[in-house]
């Protein structure tokens, strides 16, 4: 079972496979996964409710100073980051204070680091909160997550654990007339009984009028490349992930993938 966490607040600079040489940032406790998501293909494992969390969030002083020092360093040795992202152990919008963190952030890169992108990996299901979208709006690259285009698979898939329906993710995600990228993970599997496959022509078709609607700057396409949670899923072709791409970029919008 995988179950991979970070253990550190600041952490890297690892080679991301969309971000480049990424220097991270974890919100989330660094002892346990921590999201409104449960993925079946999350390399951080299962999610697990815990109640004690709000307590034991990084506070926003401790990030600010690691993050600071960390630059520091980097710039010393002369091997600044090209992003600075949030990622890590979960969801990292969840972290009350995250406009906040996001603010000063942007003053650190802009002082140590100004050719580094700052970059958030997230699951858009925070987007009621208007700071939250205010913050994401500051931000170099906003990726969002969309990885299906019917509700029953998004539910296999994503397996919420509030009450978020796929039409939610949408109204949160239509909140970005710019700035906008979409990461969207392809899979094939069996999960609670039922086949799940977000390669479908039917999938596919819906996925795509959505992003038609969205108008991203970029949607960034991949598979599997970790152990996940649930076993027996199937990694899917770089050739089907390449015909995906192209009907995205037959509708004038840029594609990617990254396998």
């Amino acid at each position: 079972m995988a179950g991979f966490l970070f253990d550190k607040v600041v952490f890297g600079p690892v080679n991301s496979r969309r971000l480049g040489v990424s220097l991270g940032i974890n919100l989330l406790p660094v002892g346990f996964k921590h999201c409104s998501f449960n993925c079946i293909y999350c390399e951080c494992g299962w999610t697990k409710v815990n109640t004690a969390v709000q307590n034991i969030f990084p506070p926003s002083g401790e990030i600010k100073k690691s993050l600071e020092n960390k630059l520091l360093e980097m710039l010393g040795n002369g091997a600044l980051p090209e992003a600075i992202s949030f990622a890590g152990n979960g969801e990292p919008t969840l972290h009350p204070d995250f406009a906040e963190i996001i603010d000063f952030t942007i003053e650190l890169r802009n002082k140590y680091s100004s050719g580094s992108a700052v970059a958030v990996l997230s699951n858009a299901t925070m987007l009621h909160l208007p700071d939250v979208v205010e913050a994401l709006k500051k931000v170099d690259k906003n990726i969002l997550k969309l990885d299906a285009g019917t509700e029953e698979t998004y539910r296999l898939i994503n397996n919420t654990l509030a009450d978020i329906s796929l039409e939610d993710i949408i109204c949160n995600l239509r909140k970005f007339k710019t700035n906008l990228i979409i990461q969207s993970l392809f899979v094939r599997g069996e999960y609670q009984g039922k086949r799940v496959d977000n390669t479908t022509e039917t999938e596919i078709s819906k996925w795509l009028k959505y992003i038609k609607e969205l108008k991203p700057e970029q949607v960034m396409i991949y598979p599997i490349a970790r152990a996940t949670p649930l076993h027996g899923l199937e990694k899917v072709c770089l050739e089907e992930l390449n015909n995906i791409a192209d009907k995205v970029m037959e509708a004038g919008i840029k594609a990617e993938v990254y396998f």
